[in-house]
């Protein structure tokens, strides 16, 4: 919208009081828009749009690096996996981040090389264009920091720091081989974002063998309670990407035979 279609006053206002200029905010448009100076407030009002846009990418390069993503993995190289539209339909719904207002989960089910992890990063990405803060971790890796603070008691301290996250991606829960101690502090993790902090987990597991995760009946129930109350599940039952790719190499060479 050009700025001659827009209330400059309200909107001069408006970027005046984000980049805390409050004596600015209450003075400088209305009086050029009551001396007659339309034109220098439209100038103002477009130098201050590119401060905006400026300071937004700013602040998305910040998430971007904190996040930690691995950086090709976005929603346009998910694309030459050919997912299925149903199951494309799910992920672009979850990357508009409404999830994240209601502190809910995306868990991601699926055998190894069929997708998950590009599709949740894929997912944090673009959470990270819209303003939305996002860390990305191996699961086995979170699990040796959480261990660590702990053994360094500084384990409130590292749950206080992953809050400060809208999104913590806990990618490859299923590779675990914990030990009980381990498994404590994942779950501690887990309760502690119970409601407050959204996740979004992959694993090659399905719920009925997360007991290899947690170890004890009781944990593991408690801890599935937590993550399914508030989520989205989201099932990737398509052949693996190498499955996919010797099958299209399969179906060119066919046809390369077939021409000869």
């Amino acid at each position: 919208m050009k700025a001659t279609q827009v209330d400059a006053v309200g909107r001069t206002t408006e970027l005046l009081t984000r980049f805390s200029l409050s004596t600015a905010a209450a003075e400088l448009a209305q009086r050029l828009e009551t001396a007659g100076h339309r034109d220098a407030l439209l100038l103002v009002l477009e130098v201050l749009e590119m401060e905006a846009e400026a300071r937004e990418q700013r602040k998305i390069g910040r998430l971007r690096r904190a996040a930690q993503l691995p950086p090709d993995k976005t929603f346009e190289s998910l694309e030459d996996h050919t997912l299925p539209t149903p199951l494309m339909r799910k992920l672009r719904d979850l990357a508009r981040g409404e999830f994240l207002e209601q502190a809910e989960n995306g868990l991601f089910f699926g055998l190894p090389g069929v997708g998950k992890s590009h599709a949740a990063c894929a997912i944090g990405h673009a959470l990270i264009e819209q303003g939305h803060s996002v860390l990305f971790r191996p699961a086995y890796q979170l699990v040796q920091e959480l261990l660590a603070a702990k053994r360094d008691l500084l384990l409130p301290q590292k749950l206080h720091r992953l809050d400060s996250f809208e999104l913590l991606i806990l990618d490859d829960i299923g590779y675990i081989k914990q030990s009980a101690e381990e498994a404590e502090v994942l779950f501690t993790l887990i309760a502690e974002r119970y409601e407050r902090g959204s996740m979004l987990i992959t694993s090659n597991l399905v719920f009925s063998d997360w007991e290899r995760i947690f170890k004890e009946p009781m944990a593991t129930a408690a801890a599935i309670d937590r993550l399914v109350h508030h989520a989205v599940i989201v099932e990737f039952n398509v052949p693996s990407y190498r499955t996919r790719k010797r099958r299209r190499s399969e179906t060119e060479l066919g046809g390369i035979a077939a021409a000869g």
